[in-house]
């Protein structure tokens, strides 16, 4: 197994949980996180979890490679807006710097699980960090295109162009409600954009169309691979997973509860 920075075991037998309920391998090590035992957990470009029986591949649930991708935003889209959000290295931290608690969030936007995540036990998240009771720490990897370019480079790189133009917690929500079976391209990528007001202009298209991040991207994925997580979605709180090994991280009000159990969003 691949492994760098300061690893904590239960770290990455948390991951492997994660992968057990429902994940996306990232094939980083000997097992695939996919619940699947199968290894790498990317020749298909999905390396989903394939023993979960959720039905979600690397786009697993959304529509077709050869048909109209529907866009779509957020319900909470217009809260969203009020969230200030930074890069600090490898990370985007959204919420505000003075919030009491920290969670760390790592997904692929090429992921279904991790669109199904954000869709519900994420967009729960992002409330509390509306509210100020949590600041989040996204790790954005990109281990999917590994398996037959899935996008995923694409979307992170679009994601931190959006951090610049001070739109990443409405942007990020759109790109994994729109999220296509296909790839994402660069076409895509900005049509999800059109949804998020005030995000397209010369230069954020000119960040999409020209790469322009492509080495924070890189490092966006070094910075995912030095946590040893194995599969995506991940919540960590204080070095711990939350909502992975029952599953609760799908379900916006059994998430909202976990993270009340670790101290977030609980009455003071």
């Amino acid at each position: 197994m691949r492994r760098s920075g300061n690893l904590v075991a239960g770290v990455a037998a948390a991951a492997l949980l994660v992968g057990a309920v429902a994940g996306c391998g990232s094939g980083t090590g000997s097992g695939s996180g996919s619940g699947s035992g199968s290894g790498s957990g990317s020749g298909s470009g999905s390396g989903s979890g394939s023993g979960s029986g959720s039905g979600f591949g690397a786009g697993g649930g959304r529509p077709s490679a050869t048909s109209e991708v529907v866009v779509r935003t957020s319900p909470i889209a217009d809260r969203l807006a009020e969230l200030p959000a930074r890069v600090d290295g490898p990370k985007v931290v959204v919420g505000r710097a003075d919030a009491p608690r920290t969670a760390q969030v790592l997904v692929d936007p090429k992921c279904g699980h991790c669109a199904q995540f954000e869709e519900t036990g994420g967009e729960a998240l992002l409330e509390l960090a509306v509210d100020g009771r949590v600041k989040i720490e996204y790790g954005l990897a990109s281990f999917l295109d590994q398996g037959g370019a899935s996008g995923s480079v694409k979307a992170v790189n679009a994601l931190r162009a959006s951090a610049e133009a001070g739109k990443f917690a409405e942007y990020l929500a759109a790109v994994f409600a729109s999220q296509p079976r296909g790839k994402y391209t660069d076409e895509l990528l900005l049509k999800i954009a059109d949804v998020v007001p005030g995000l397209r202009g010369e230069d954020f298209d000119a960040a999409v169309a020209g790469k322009r991040y492509g080495g924070w991207v890189a490092e966006a994925e070094r910075g995912f691979e030095a946590t040893g997580a194995q599969a995506t979605p991940l919540v960590l709180v204080d070095g711990k997973p939350v909502g992975s090994r029952d599953g609760s991280m799908f379900d916006a009000a059994a998430f909202k509860e976990a993270l009340k159990r670790v101290g977030i969003g609980a009455p003071a």
